[in-house]
């Protein structure tokens, strides 16, 4: 008899666990079980990261703490066992509609954790469900927001929004999103067809700009070069040009100071003993020269009437030279009387 009643009390038991489960996941292949309801044995041992809601004659009594507790038999019971710990959701794939009205197909993962299990128990019938169909109905409306390219750009961006927006209503279930991952999105074939061949217009486009780039910079290279080749010939043109008259200018002075030298030494010699001889040997010695080259030149030649006459011409000569080494020391006077004046007049000033 004894044995019958514990039977059926076990039974009982079951059944009532069964029903009063409530439901954790929403696919049947990915379900997560929290631990059974347990049965009032007065001393209950609640495991850690877990919270078991009693109810004291069907009204609200209080949650038991991980470790050891009691409960008064017949009138406690445990009515909801709730995990603190951080649950991973899968959400199913669904299709959405972007802003350019391109059909989406996505799915994504939800992390989430209870922070309160009295308003996760009472709050709601399903708190994992619910928070289940609000991430997709949320991630529908965000995705209408944006268009496909900001669909794959900003996808950290929608999944912040994302969870935000089941935060602002989950706080009344004491539960907490902890974030939304977009594992995959599938766009139709044409629309990947399309994209594929708007890369490849893209890459085209850059490679294209790249070459061009590079055409430009190698011909602004080589004018460059061009213009400082010209610019170093003509420096170092001009530098030929300064070099050769500043070796003109000095040969220029090195002949006029081997002529003045020469001068000086012939004035000089003429005013040694026999000078008027010397130079009148040298006035024949040229005059000789003179007409020995005569018609080498040129078919004009102008002579004199005495050609023949040396003595003469070489007596002309020396008149000549007599006339200008008499005309010197008067023009040396005259400087000199000249600058004397202008010294008295600028000390009687």
């Amino acid at each position: 008899m004894l044995r019958t009643l514990c039977r059926t009390g076990g039974a009982l038991l079951q059944l009532h666990t069964q029903r009063t489960v409530p439901r954790l996941w929403v696919t049947p292949a990915q379900q997560r079980w929290a631990s059974s309801l347990p049965m009032n044995t007065v001393v209950l041992f609640v495991p850690q990261q877990e919270a078991w809601v009693v109810e004291r004659m069907g009204r609200f009594h209080r949650i038991l703490e991980p470790g050891l507790n009691f409960l008064i038999p017949l009138l406690d019971r445990v009515r909801y066992v709730q995990s603190l710990k951080e649950i991973v959701i899968d959400v199913p794939e669904q299709s959405a509609v972007s802003l350019d009205n391109v059909t989406l197909q996505i799915d994504g993962v939800l992390y989430l954790r209870i922070l309160e299990p009295f308003k996760a128990s009472y709050g709601v019938e399903d708190p994992e469900y619910a928070v289940t169909q609000l991430a997709q109905t949320t991630m529908r409306s965000e995705l209408g927001k944006l268009t496909l390219d900001k669909v794959f750009r900003e996808r950290e961006s929608l999944n912040s929004n994302i969870v935000h927006s089941i935060n602002q209503a989950s706080d009344e279930w004491g539960i907490r999103c902890l974030r939304y991952e977009i594992k995959d999105i599938h766009v139709p074939p044409r629309v990947k067809e399309s994209m594929q061949m708007q890369v490849e217009a893209e890459r085209k486009k850059r490679a294209t700009v790249l070459e061009s780039e590079g055409t430009r910079e190698a011909a602004i290279n080589v004018a460059e070069g061009r213009k400082q080749a010209q610019i170093l010939a003509s420096e170092g043109e001009k530098a030929e040009q300064i070099n050769k008259a500043a070796g003109e200018a000095q040969a220029v002075l090195v002949k006029a100071e081997a002529k003045s030298k020469a001068i000086r030494l012939l004035s000089e010699a003429l005013t040694e003993q026999n000078g008027n001889a010397a130079a009148s040997l040298s006035v024949a010695e040229q005059y000789v020269s003179a007409f020995s080259n005569l018609a080498k030149e040129s078919n004009t030649i102008l002579l004199p009437t005495n050609t023949g006459d040396i003595s003469g011409m070489v007596t002309q000569a020396m008149t000549i030279y007599g006339t200008l080494a008499k005309t010197t020391p008067k023009v040396a006077a005259v400087e000199e009387k000249s600058d004397e004046v202008a010294n008295q007049s600028a000390s009687s000033q």
